[in-house]
């Protein structure tokens, strides 16, 4: 069971981490091309469905980046929500859903 714990841990630091590097990767071309401000919000949005939103939220304020799109604006926190509690509602179960 401790291994399901650390496999899970292990994801969500994971996915975070690739969220803060997409998103970094995102600012890096929007300062070399700015046509390209409103691309790559869908795998913002894909990342943060996957565990990643409150990684996105937190480097959007610290970059200052993507801050005038209402829909990351609205949705990064309903999603950060929902992960959280996700995550909160596994490690309190002790992964019963899980028929191992």
């Amino acid at each position: 069971m401790l291994l399901v714990y650390i496999v899970l841990a292990t994801y969500i630091a994971a996915v975070n981490v690739y969220s803060v590097m997409l998103l970094l990767s995102l600012r890096s071309e929007y300062l070399l091309d700015e046509s390209k401000l409103n691309s790559g919000d869908g795998k913002l949005i894909l990342s943060a469905l996957l565990g990643g939103a409150i990684g996105i939220y937190v480097t959007m304020f610290i970059t200052r980046f993507k801050l005038k799109n209402m829909l990351l604006m609205i949705i990064l926190p309903v999603i950060g929500v929902l992960n959280v509690w996700l995550f909160v509602l596994a490690f309190r179960s002790g992964f019963t859903f899980l028929k191992l």
